[in-house]
């Protein structure tokens, strides 16, 4: 069955966000666990995890997985600010746990003009905080692919496999590929060749094997134009073989494929990507 989904809301309450996913078909979804652009967070009760467990159950929707605050930046120069994103993403982390969430997303960080070497570094010992605070956790980080805009990191596979070689535990590690950001980042995808030589590229610098999600968004800006902006499936420059090429890839049928397309109130955007996406799986 094609694990394909998308971005739920979590209005009124995170167990909503499976009855969401539930009414457009998914069979995997993504939320927040909180207000992505807010710092605070009120606290899950055990109801709401109980209830969201229920749901689980009702709607046989998994993985769920989870993204972190936009407001994180775990490569800030700027010691008050780390230590800000650090504490609100460990936070985060629990609350992943918590609701027994595989993975929690994140974009790996800016530096901010402090340096690509040095804000690495930052991201590292960041990952070695958290790690060390969260023992015992079933969870993952997993750091999610950029387009590399302003001064993002994330937009060359080789920042991940640097981060891998500083941390004290690369194995509570994982990996997110967006195709949006990934294309914008400068990585073909368009032909079977271009894809065949991303793919391999990410196998030799990272690991397949590292990889635990995808994001399927379309890009409204071109290869390596380094823009983050989503579009709808086929509708953007990357087009519709892209996706057929990795939605009939056996090396990652069982890797949830989550949209993060634009979309309005009444979900109508989700549901046609996904059916766009139902029919590229079988041809």
């Amino acid at each position: 069955m094609l694990l394909i989904g998308a971005h739920m809301s979590i209005a009124g309450g995170i167990p909503l966000a499976l009855t969401r996913g539930q009414e457009l078909g998914c069979r995997t979804i993504q939320i927040f666990t909180k207000n992505a652009n807010q710092w605070k967070a009120r606290d899950i009760t055990p109801e709401e995890v109980a209830e969201f467990t229920r749901q689980k159950e009702k709607t046989k929707i998994w993985p769920v997985v989870a993204h972190d605050s936009y407001l994180i930046n775990l490569g800030a120069p700027d010691e008050e600010k780390l230590q800000k994103s650090r504490e609100s993403f460990l936070i985060e982390m629990q609350r992943t746990e918590l609701l027994e969430l595989p993975y929690l997303i994140t974009h790996p960080g800016a530096h901010l003009e402090s340096g690509e070497q040095e804000g690495l570094k930052k991201i590292a010992e960041s990952i070695d905080w958290l790690h060390r605070r969260t023992k015992g956790f079933k969870m993952k980080i997993l750091l999610e692919t950029t387009s590399g805009q302003g001064t993002n990191l994330g937009y060359r596979f080789e920042h991940f496999s640097a981060i891998m070689d500083m941390v004290e535990d690369a194995s509570r590690l994982g990996f997110c590929f967006d195709t949006c950001h990934v294309f914008t980042a400068g990585y073909d995808l368009r032909t079977r060749d271009a894809y065949e030589k991303t793919m391999e590229e990410f196998d030799r610098v990272i690991g397949l094997a590292s990889l635990n999600v995808f994001h399927l968004n379309d890009a409204k800006n071109d290869v390596g134009n380094r823009i983050d902006r989503h579009q709808h499936i086929g509708k953007g420059k990357l087009g519709l073989d892209a996706f057929r090429f990795l939605l009939n890839d056996p090396r990652f049928v069982n890797l949830p494929k989550i949209l993060e397309t634009p979309k309005g109130k009444d979900m109508t955007e989700d549901k046609m990507n996904l059916a766009v996406l139902e029919s590229l799986a079988e041809g």
